[in-house]
């Protein structure tokens, strides 16, 4: 679920095609929850680990300054640090929460699976729509395709621009490293295999922004990533 430690800073990156990227750090877990917003104004959320007041407000702040209206919450899979601020979000913003259907589950159970690791969360929300391999998902005049990536979790999605060059990975790969697949329904065949015939096939300048830690590119995980190699 996470192989890296919290970032003591937020940060963001203006990509060169049609697609904006804020990255913002949240909880102690150091989830990337990322807001992508293109000139329409309209956005979508990913992964919003946000857990505290302050960060919600963070949040918040980014979208009212830069007149951003969300349409869409998406989960690149339901490991519960990366869905802490679900319910919040909902509540707000009143806008669908999509995941895939395979990690239902562990939004289903969630105090249980946040408990093997010591915490106590709320119940969360259930998705309102699941997402496909493959799908196509649209906010004003962007799209980004659904790339299932099971092995991290059961139901783990990547988000990809082909236009952008972007990839939003989840905890599916890291820069240097790969997700985790001691957990529950962790497959480290499925995973390795995976990245391998749907996330290296990928244009290497493919900008690749994962669910923990420092971006990276295809190019230099293909080249350098110990696991790949």
């Amino acid at each position: 679920m996470f192989l890296c430690l919290a970032v003591n800073s937020n940060y963001s990156i203006i990509l060169k095609g049609m697609i904006n990227l804020k990255n913002f750090v949240f909880n102690e877990l150091g989830v990337n929850s990322f807001v992508l917003y293109d000139p329409t104004g309209e956005c979508i959320i990913v992964d919003p680990g946000c857990n505290t007041r302050q960060q919600q407000q963070d949040l918040l702040n980014f979208i009212d300054e830069n007149s951003l209206k969300p349409v869409l919450i998406i989960n690149t899979h339901g490991h519960f640090d990366h869905v802490l601020g679900n319910g919040w979000l909902k509540s707000v913003y009143n806008c669908p929460l999509l995941m895939h259907r395979d990690d239902l589950n562990m939004i289903e159970h969630i105090d249980k699976y946040a408990g093997m690791f010591g915490y106590a969360v709320e119940k969360a929300p259930i998705p309102d729509q699941y997402l496909a391999d493959g799908q196509s998902i649209h906010f004003g005049e962007s799209e980004l395709k659904v790339i299932h990536v099971p092995g991290h979790s059961p139901g783990s999605v990547c988000l990809y621009s082909e236009k952008d060059l972007l990839l939003i990975c989840g905890d599916v790969i890291f820069n240097g490293s790969i997700g985790r697949t001691d957990l529950p329904g962790g497959n480290h065949r499925l995973l390795l295999q995976g990245i391998q015939n749907k996330l290296m096939i990928l244009p290497p300048e493919t900008i690749v922004w994962p669910g923990h830690g420092p971006k990276t590119t295809i190019r230099h995980e293909h080249d350098t990533n110990p696991f790949l190699n």
